[in-house]
């Protein structure tokens, strides 16, 4: 799993919507080497079984706490929070120089913010991708194809609309979710250079992974910014992995 999403080194940031904390503490679960999990937004507490040691603080505070707990091989960090039972965002050139000075084999980080949606369009200035980003995991939920496109369904419903042609109201379809992850204005926007994977996520029974296969297929053909997309529900106690379309 960790060489099907990249993630087996450098620094590896999610973002779209749908489940982008729970790939990436699935995919620190899974990796045996000394791993850092953080977050360049605003975002919950980290669970409590997450398993790794946290540390909260911020400026060379942070980076000092962090260089000092050496011997531990987890470390989830972030700055403190102004609202309960959430951290604020570590920033991302701070995040980078973390991961050099601290001798991460892998930081995961969640660059994004979606407010629980299952579809998210970014606007400008996001994502906040560290520098010397390696793998950018995109994701979506396929929970979202066959529902009506609205603000329970969609972060930023105006900009899901402008890239995907769907209206308020309508049922979003997998050409919609395909344009989605293949417009430059949409998931791909502002990634630079860094290493993309496309992943629908909470694909949990058949009639989801038809619709998720469909969008793959739709995106796939195009862009050729990548070649293979991830259809997954990471929730799943066994294999997440549903299926891997190229």
């Amino acid at each position: 799993m960790l060489d099907l999403f990249g993630a087996r080194a450098g620094i590896v940031c999610a973002v779209g919507a749908g489940g982008k904390k729970t790939t990436l503490y699935r995919l620190a679960a899974a990796h045996p080497g000394r791993i850092a999990q953080t977050a360049s937004v605003v975002t919950p507490h980290f669970p409590d079984d997450l398993g790794a040691r946290v540390i909260v603080d911020e400026g060379v505070d942070l980076l000092a706490k962090l260089a000092a707990a050496s011997e531990d091989r987890y470390l989830a960090y972030a700055a403190p929070g102004e609202k309960p039972g959430r951290y604020g965002s570590v920033p991302a050139d701070q995040i980078a120089l973390i991961h050099t000075r601290c001798g991460f084999d892998v930081t995961f980080v969640k660059a994004d913010g979606a407010r629980m949606r299952w579809l998210k369009a970014p606007r400008t200035g996001e994502p906040i991708l560290p520098p010397g980003c390696t793998t950018v995991l995109m994701l979506a939920s396929a929970r979202a194809i066959g529902e009506p496109l609205s603000e329970r369904t969609a972060h930023r419903i105006e900009r899901v609309c402008a890239v995907t042609g769907a209206r308020p109201g309508e049922v979003v379809t997998p050409a919609h979710v395909g344009r989605l992850f293949s417009s430059p204005d949409g998931l791909l926007r502002g990634l630079g250079d860094a290493r993309v994977i496309p992943v629908i996520n909470m694909v949990d029974d058949a009639a989801g992974e038809a619709l998720a296969r469909e969008a793959a297929r739709i995106a796939l053909v195009s862009t050729d910014r990548y070649d293979r997309f991830i259809l997954c529900s990471m929730r799943r106690a066994q294999d997440p992995i549903v299926a891997v379309i190229e």
